[in-house]
């Protein structure tokens, strides 16, 4: 699709004029542009916004806009520099968070962070180290901001809501493939129990509520020169709910040694190492504001996400692939398949697991003795 790239730009506050615009990353959601301007001027991020996925952009912007004035003020505060280490939205010149064009769509603009370099594997125990890190203190940053944010994502790490669609999805079997994966159907079925009983401790408040970013893996970490983490980008997805499913999302993207989409389900396996690493980092920032509750709920987190990655996309299977894009007939299979084989190796080492939280809190026994 092409779009009047030049005039979209002219809507935002940007210093100078906007000269080359280049696409950049891989534009699976959103379409993302570099607005490059005169000498002496910043870079700008200008993005369309997916309004069949975001389907309240202006409450997602509102969200965004919250949570980076709470980061800009904390890292002030601690003496950091806020136009490097949180995002910083760029209004229309009518002062608004987005601009609509002709056609609906939703843009916005943000400054581009230089002198950065992302990732999209977490190669090294370091490397992992410092994502951990990273996430941990954007929780940190956030865990005093007042107020909540706008449910622009319903349902979203709420297993009882996930159960419901896969309820809907069974019984429909819209596609008609329900008779080819009766096994695949018992997966889900076994470890309804314990997954609903998790997500109750969030729903009885047992667990708090608090800022979350929701999509965690190492890409949406900017990383300096030195090779530390910088800014978490990519806020479309900060919401209000349990700081535990951002650490149980990272674990499993960070430590598995295989694809999300293996076809050889022999390649996909739990690296403790990085799973150590990454959590050590994340403590390192982020053990001072955790409860008890969400100390003892770490190590069953990264089970819990994994879990409602196999249920969603076999339900998307089921449906006949109307969620996630595939590149062939049973890809929502395979990835379904995958993500198991990752989720039955964290069920096999989850003493593993919990004892390495818990050394690292200096709390081995209680998390090792903790059971949902």
């Amino acid at each position: 699709m092409n779009f009047p790239l030049h005039e979209i730009a002219r809507k935002f506050s940007f210093d100078g004029v906007a000269g080359d615009i280049a696409p950049v990353g891989d534009g699976l959601i959103n379409d993302t542009f570099l607005v490059k301007t005169g000498e002496g001027t910043p870079y700008y991020i200008l993005q369309r916004k997916n309004r069949h996925i975001f389907t309240n952009v202006p409450a997602m912007m509102e969200n965004i806009h919250k949570v980076t004035t709470h980061l800009k003020k904390k890292i002030e505060e601690a003496g950091g520099d806020p136009a490097r280490e949180a995002l910083t939205l760029v209004p229309t010149r009518e002062g608004r968070l987005f601009y609509r064009d002709d056609e609906g769509e939703f843009w916005t603009a943000c400054l581009f962070v230089g002198e950065t370099v992302s990732y999209d594997a977490a190669r090294s125990p370091g490397l992992a180290f410092q994502g951990g890190r990273g996430i941990g203190r954007f929780q940190a940053l956030l865990s005093d901001m007042p107020g909540s944010l706008a449910e622009t994502l319903p349902g979203f790490h709420d297993m009882r809501f996930r159960f419901k669609q896969w309820d809907e999805a069974v019984a429909g079997d819209a596609a008609g493939r329900k008779a080819g994966v009766p096994t695949e159907i018992a997966w889900i079925e076994e470890r309804r129990e314990e997954m609903l009983a998790f997500r109750e401790k969030v729903e009885r408040g047992d667990i708090p509520t608090r800022v979350t970013h929701n999509d965690t893996k190492i890409s949406n970490i900017l990383f300096d020169r030195a090779g530390e983490a910088l800014c978490v980008i990519d806020l479309d997805t900060v919401l209000s709910g349990s700081c535990l499913n951002d650490y149980g999302d990272a674990i499993r993207s960070y430590a598995n040694t295989g694809l999300e989409d293996d076809e050889d389900p022999d390649r996909v396996s739990l690296d403790l190492c990085i799973f150590e690493a990454y959590t050590r980092g994340y403590l390192s920032e982020a053990a001072g504001f955790l409860t008890r509750a969400e100390r003892e709920g770490l190590a069953f987190a990264a089970r819990y996400i994994t879990f409602e990655q196999v249920l969603r996309f076999l339900m998307d299977y089921l449906d006949g692939d109307t969620y996630y894009k595939v590149k062939y007939p049973a890809h929502n299979l395979t990835r379904a398949r995958a993500q198991f084989r990752l989720l039955r190796c964290m069920e096999e080492r989850y003493g593993e697991m919990q004892a390495t939280v818990g050394r690292l809190l200096g709390d081995g026994e209680t998390i090792l003795n903790h059971h949902v």
